[in-house]
């Protein structure tokens, strides 16, 4: 099973480790701590040497932050984990804050702490420009420590060093050397000799390379430094590329060996702010007078805006995993539900995509959550929380594999049994909305934050919401969460031919269910008909096929064209799929897309 749970830590073993690093503070003579959800590399996902926040907190979700003072302490989460924080923290210790209502600076404004201690790897240029500025606004300094929690935490597990592998050119659709040279020429628009890489993704997608250092994200952590001479340094352990042979453009130098090399650099150097690490900032400034020119990381983008070679890897690796959902799916309905539990759900689809014999790893842990469990929208189930199933109540299911040939993310909502008529109302709002956007055309330099409100719009009409946003970027064989495309209410960046994204709205109600329909989709140029006035449009192709129970509708709610699209789109899942499906999984699915 592929399924981790990385750290160990609990409520009950909060407290301890808490004192222990008020001990640390003191020794600082620090008034307080910040605790970041973030590694160096700034990525969503962690390795277990970084997982502090939740060796500190028990809280496991992909976002938060805690800040530990003298007599009190917080943790920091958004909407997505307002009921998991609460679950996982010792709540006589943490207080609760929802995050961005009430920041971090906002919070240490209430308190009497004057010095507030940060790690310069674990934050970005701009947050510390941010907080600081907010900090010293109220009389409050914000000093650069080492790690206090590494220095408590004494069987702190060790830093990864998973081999590199070179990632096919038919699957990548363009060399490496393509792409130092698309980025050079980048580099060289900005003014600037050399650009300070420290995402794992974008320096893998630069040098077609793919890891194992994050589990579930087939990256390789190291940083890097490109210069407009088309020269890499590559910073991480050596040995990790052994099986790659010699690159005349690239040298490879210890990890340890990076701050030194920054603090020699000559300027112009480009750094991203959202991204790179304040102590990169401070590294190049102590080596003198070097400018600093301030930029995206000019790989972000370019490596959103897929190749023709991804796209159709990507197609392929979505219907032999659509395959595999369909005999979970079928699996699932033969069973007597009231033996199974979430676990034993999270290991049957494991084991389905893993009978592909292409599955490389799940491209994050499973999420199943039944009855009131769905309701969290980041849960993870653990032995302690595994409930069992119930007829009568929805199951959620959020899961992805990662092939070689692409990255897979579907949410499937189904019932169990006969479900009530107010989660069938709500799961046919949340369709709705995942078909507006399915069916959405709209013109070039429209933002992700124009289109989050057609899937919305439902839900909105029967006063509900819900507090994530529709759709995340989604790499090649790389990150199932990739920036910086996004549909979501706060996303300013306009949509572009290749980019792959989720559709999932949803509604969650604490205590009761959780519902969320996901698919996956890919920018395109859309086909007009013919006439004067058309503008040049782009709408959705969509990637994920697997059926969606047709148990929860209220057919009469929809539209005559959301009827037409859903059976549409069954039709083609049995087009698809049927050549691909056992004889069981194509009897049960031949039930399953019978039209409307």
């Amino acid at each position: 099973m592929f399924q981790t749970f990385n750290v160990t830590s609990s409520p009950d073993q909060a407290a301890p480790r808490v004192t222990n690093l008020r001990i640390a503070m003191a020794d600082a003579g620090l008034d307080g701590f910040l605790i970041p959800r973030a590694d160096a590399h700034q990525g969503e996902y962690v390795a277990p040497c970084d997982e502090r926040l939740a060796w500190l907190t028990g809280f496991t979700g992909s976002a938060g932050s805690a800040a530990v003072l003298t007599d009190r302490a917080a943790m920091f989460t958004d909407g997505r984990y307002t009921v998991q924080v609460r679950a996982q923290c010792d709540t006589d210790l943490f207080e609760c804050i929802d995050w961005p209502a009430t920041s971090v600076a906002k919070w240490l404004g209430r308190t009497d702490a004057q010095k507030i201690g940060f790690d310069p790897w674990l934050h970005t240029v701009a947050e510390v420009r941010g907080l600081r500025e907010a900090l010293t606004k109220l009389g409050k300094d914000l000093v650069s420590t080492n790690n206090l929690v590494d220095k408590i935490w004494a069987d702190r597990p060790a830093r990864p060093n998973a081999p590199a592998t070179a990632h096919p050119i038919e699957l990548a659709g363009k060399t490496s050397q393509d792409k130092f040279e698309q980025i050079n020429e980048a580099l060289r628009k900005s003014g600037a000799k050399a650009v300070v890489l420290t995402l794992p993704d974008s320096i893998s997608w630069l040098l077609n390379i793919r890891g194992a250092d994050i589990a579930h994200n087939p990256v390789v952590q190291a940083f890097a430094v490109l210069s407009t001479a088309g020269k890499l340094a590559l910073f991480a352990e050596p040995s990790k590329f052994d099986a790659l042979g010699p690159d005349p453009r690239i040298s490879i130098l210890p990890r340890s060996a990076f701050p030194a090399y920054l603090r020699d650099m000559e300027g112009p150097v480009l750094i991203d702010p959202n991204t790179a690490p304040h102590a990169v900032l401070t590294m190049l400034r102590d080596g003198g007078d070097v400018e600093i020119i301030e930029g995206d990381d000019p790989c972000i983008l370019p490596k959103a805006l897929k190749t023709d070679a991804e796209i159709a890897g990507t197609r392929e690796a979505h219907l032999r995993d659509g395959a595999a959902m369909v005999e979970f799916l079928s699996w699932l309905d033969a069973q007597e539900i009231e033996t199974l539990t979430e676990i034993d759900i999270v290991t049957a689809l494991e084991g389905f995509r893993a009978a592909t014999n292409q599955l490389k790893d799940i491209s994050f842990d499973t999420i199943s959550g039944a009855g009131p469990n769905g309701a969290i929208v980041h849960y993870r189930v653990t032995e302690e929380t595994n409930r069992p199933l119930k007829e009568g109540e929805l199951l959620l299911v959020d899961s992805g594999g990662q092939y070689v040939d692409g990255t897979t993310d579907i949410t499937r909502t189904v019932a169990l049994g006969d479900v009530a008529g107010e989660a069938r109302a709500a799961f046919t709002a949340v369709l709705q909305g995942m078909i507006a956007i399915s069916t959405a055309r709209f013109p070039r330099g429209v933002t992700g934050g124009h289109l989050d409100a057609l899937a919305r719009a439902p839900l909105w009409r029967m006063g509900r919401d819900y507090d994530h946003g529709t759709g995340h970027g989604v790499g090649a064989y790389l990150s199932v969460h990739e920036g910086p495309q996004r549909i979501s209410r706060t996303s300013t960046l306009s949509l572009q031919e290749g980019m792959i994204l989720s559709n999932e709205p949803g509604y969650y109600r604490e205590g009761a269910f959780g519902i969320r329909t996901e698919n996956l989709i890919v920018v395109r140029a859309a086909q007009m008909p013919e006439g004067a006035d058309a503008r040049d449009m782009l709408d959705f192709e969509t990637l994920t096929y697997v059926p969606i129970d047709r148990s929860l509708i209220l057919a009469d709610e929809l539209a005559p064209w959301e009827r037409d699209w859903l059976d549409d789109y069954h039709q083609e899942v049995w087009d698809k799929l049927a050549p691909r499906l056992s004889d069981a999984a194509k009897d049960w699915l031949r039930q399953a897309v019978a039209a409307l």
